[in-house]
């Protein structure tokens, strides 16, 4: 199926991480042209850029409304007006901490990192389309299962997760029709999925067991998996009556124990 997708340009924040790999993987491989984010993964991200030519890397730390400033500068005069924003960079802090042991720094720079990126990331985008008159542009938020169901020693990742799912997604399905005609948002959240933080997890047999007892297809997703369901909403072709919607990559995760553990294949 022809997902439109060929010589559009598209921002992929976070680009070097596992899902963002994917990311300017598959819109690559159908004829975009990808302005590869990264912050610290420079290493990632060019290896990336030299597997697609017509590619462009950027660093910024998104926390920044500085450096975004620049970043978006830099691809409009390296790339052109970008037709799609794909907010993907994020953080997740590994240790458990549960909010009353919780320091006001780490859940401001959970917020920032999280949140506060992709608000400067849209707000650019969006400017540059209104300057440049981009038709129908596209923003595919990445959020998570946790934004929705919340995640008991992360409140702060849901918690800016949850908001960019509600909050700005909502908000923006209505106000960007009104600057530019067709302009759509979306949000894919994933659940568990095979990203290199991820596999350091499941490696632990008893981590693993307790995460399919919750996933209706006892599996945990891919990075590919979360790339292809966030193509199909940034695609106008495909997905142009869709707009202010969450997608959830996640086997069916409802948040919930849903089979014992001697069930789990």
């Amino acid at each position: 199926m022809e997902t439109g997708l060929d010589s559009k340009k598209v921002v992929i924040t976070g680009a070097s991480g596992g899902i963002g790999q994917a990311l300017v993987r598959g819109f690559a491989d159908e004829g975009a042209r990808v302005a590869i984010h990264y912050f610290r993964g420079q290493q990632s991200a060019q290896q990336l850029a030299e597997e697609f030519p017509d590619s462009i890397t950027v660093g910024a730390d998104l926390r920044s409304e500085t450096e975004v400033c620049r970043m978006f500068e830099q691809i409009e005069q390296d790339l052109g007006a970008p037709d799609i924003l794909i907010a993907n960079a994020g953080f997740w802090p590994a240790p458990d901490t549960p909010i009353h042991e919780m320091s006001l720094e780490q859940w401001n720079d959970t917020l920032a990192a999280n949140q506060t990126s992709a608000f400067l990331c849209a707000r650019e985008f969006l400017a540059c389309c209104v300057r440049r008159s981009i038709e129908t542009p596209s923003i595919v938020l990445v959020g998570s299962t946790a934004g929705a169901v919340g995640e008991a020693g992360h409140g702060d990742y849901a918690t800016a997760k949850g908001g960019l799912m509600s909050g700005l997604l909502n908000s923006l399905k209505n106000e960007i029709p009104r600057l530019i005609p067709g302009g759509r948002i979306n949000a894919v959240c994933p659940g568990w999925t095979l990203t290199p933080m991820a596999e350091k997890l499941t490696a632990d047999a008893g981590v693993m067991q307790r995460v399919l007892q919750t996933i209706a297809l006892q599996k945990v997703g891919r990075p590919e998996d979360v790339a292809s369901a966030v193509m199909f909403l940034a695609s106008q072709r495909l997905a142009g009556h869709i707009t202010g919607q969450n997608l959830f990559v996640s086997g069916g995760m409802e948040g919930r124990v849903l089979y014992d553990s001697h069930e789990c294949v």
